[in-house]
């Protein structure tokens, strides 16, 4: 057999076994609830988060519920003051997240709504980063950006993020600047139809990264095009206040 007709048919053998990773691989999607709340009593949210739902939503990560969730605070940026999100690696997964109990609270009980008396809904789909949804330990703090896009031409901004720009965020969590970083898609929600995530171990080391991410990004092919796909967004910083895992 010559070395042509050799490679050949090793190159078909590994196909099925590709193919088998491939569908292997877990979707992951995130249900985010942003809450507006009153700034002088939100600190009675965290309280509230703190004291009924850590326990009840770490167990049902525990028991495979969902794949993670977590609750972050407002740091720098517009109108939302809190996060709650949820993970699953389907959407009715996600969406079925909303039904975990949280014990030893009367149905009376105002939860978060006591300081956050109003939300917005958004489900977003993992598209690349440091493993999707739960599966990569984040740091305490973070931004997040959400982007708004010409939804005819959004998954070319996918595109662009996953073949030119993910070695860039590869590149700082491999020499630990960040500790994680995400591109979201838009599934239900709002007006933001794409979502950019970064957490680092702390404040300096995230806004450095965030520099040099920018200006090395910024001088990359592609980045013209991205920025006439995704033309407009809005920059939050938060402090992760508790997450599982």
């Amino acid at each position: 057999m010559n070395r042509i007709a050799l490679l050949t048919v090793l190159s078909l053998l590994a196909l099925p076994l590709s193919i088998a990773a491939q569908e292997e691989a877990a979707e992951a999607y995130t249900y985010a609830t942003y809450f507006y709340c009153d700034t002088s009593n939100e600190a009675a949210a965290d309280e509230w988060v703190k004291k009924h739902m850590v326990p009840a939503y770490d167990a049902a990560v525990d028991a495979g519920g969902m794949t993670a969730w977590g609750w972050m605070a407002h740091h720098t940026g517009g109108k939302w003051r809190r996060i709650l999100y949820r993970g699953s690696t389907s959407l009715l997964g996600v969406l079925g997240t909303q039904d975990i109990e949280i014990p030893g609270v009367a149905d009376d009980d105002p939860g978060t709504g006591v300081s956050c008396k109003a939300h917005d809904d958004y489900i977003w789909k993992a598209e690349a980063g440091t493993g999707g949804t739960g599966t990569v330990e984040r740091g305490p703090v973070g931004e997040s950006v959400y982007f708004v896009c010409n939804m005819n031409r959004e998954e070319r901004a996918d595109e662009l993020v996953r073949t030119r720009f993910a070695s860039v965020y590869d590149q700082h969590v491999a020499n630990g600047s960040i500790t994680s970083w995400g591109w979201l898609s838009h599934v239900i929600g709002g007006e933001y139809r794409r979502l950019l995530t970064i957490t680092a171990a702390d404040w300096e080391k995230l806004m450095r990264a965030r520099e040099s991410i920018l200006e090395t990004v910024g001088d990359m092919e592609g980045s013209e095009e991205f920025t006439d796909i995704c033309y407009s967004h809005s920059d939050y910083l938060w402090d992760i206040q508790h997450e599982k895992p």
